[in-house]
């Protein structure tokens, strides 16, 4: 396996053009968990592109660098990912291919030599903080923020940090040399993080129970739109597994749909998942009778359902 180092650009291109292998991005540093997402959909022949930001993951899939992306949508307990919501929208080329449910476990993780007395202060992503609550409360120990979980553990090894400890994976802590001094701190068990994979080129899974399709779409405001909207799926007997809505306000102006951009105040985009491939034909007739009262709708991308690890 071959990892790209990060730059501050956000991506590093790649320098051994003609590698047979799958270039895969994500943001985060090696051994984040979007890593081990990865991993654990690709296996591990596969070359692995960190990156620093969200935005950069999604640049380097439309720009070549990478053939495939994995970024977070959801989590069990601290909820959507809404950023990649805004930023699946707005890169239209790409499409979802695939998708997987990845159990979250959380190690403290610590320099060889410290031992849990001598940690005062934890660092880490302040979603992975939040989910180790009650272990934190419990051993008082301060709280401070960083870009990443692996990240976390990176910093704990450059600055040489023995008074400190980082909330991580067990692979941040292998690929860190550094020893985890508890293991499976998160305060819930059932914890897990909804990966999605993308493409620029689209998938069209079998017409199956173990199909799903996301798409946007948009309402004119008026009553019952809702109700109406989503009657089309009802109606066909069609599952809805997950439904949001984001403010318009959210997107950035430039990736405003054309349809979409005249008074934006008060008005929202609606992301639905449904248990269903579009090679269904209940499937497509629920689309095109959506468009009869969407004046906006995008498919994001029809796939298999999760693999769950």
């Amino acid at each position: 396996m071959e990892e790209w180092v990060v730059n501050a650009d956000g991506c590093s291109p790649p320098s051994w053009s003609g590698n047979p292998m799958l270039k895969v991005s994500y943001q985060g540093e090696p051994g984040a968990y979007s890593e081990s997402a990865a991993l654990e959909f690709f296996g591990r022949n596969v070359a692995l592109l960190p990156c620093s930001s969200f935005e950069s993951a999604f640049d380097a899939l439309e720009n070549g660098y990478a053939d495939r992306a994995v970024i977070p949508i959801e989590n069990s307990l601290a909820g959507t990912i809404h950023k990649n919501y805004d930023l699946l929208l707005e890169h239209e080329k790409l499409h979802i291919v695939g998708e997987i449910d990845l159990r979250i476990r959380h190690c403290l993780i610590g320099l060889e030599g410290v031992e849990l007395g001598d940690v005062k202060r934890v660092l880490s992503h302040p979603m992975a903080l939040a989910q180790c609550n009650k272990y934190l409360e419990e051993h008082n120990f301060i709280r401070e923020v960083t870009y990443d979980t692996a990240g976390s553990a990176k910093i704990l090894r450059e600055k040489n940090l023995r008074d400190a400890a980082a909330v991580a994976s067990e692979r941040a802590a292998e690929l860190y040399a550094l020893n985890i001094l508890a293991a499976d701190i998160e305060d819930e068990p059932e914890n897990y993080t909804r990966f999605l994979v993308l493409s620029k080129q689209s998938y069209l899974p079998p017409a199956d129970s173990q199909s799903k399709t996301s798409i946007a779409f948009s309402l004119k405001n008026t009553a019952g739109a809702l109700f109406k909207a989503l009657s089309v799926f009802a109606l066909r007997d069609i599952d809805l597994t997950k439904m949001e809505s984001r403010h318009l306000y959210s997107l950035r102006d430039d990736k405003v749909p054309e349809i979409l951009k005249s008074a934006r105040r008060w008005k929202y985009l609606f992301y639905l998942d449904f248990a269903a491939s579009l090679a269904d034909e209940s499937a497509k007739n629920a689309l095109r009778h959506l468009s009869e009262i969407a004046p906006f709708i995008r498919v994001l991308g029809s796939y298999r359902r999760s693999l769950t690890s």
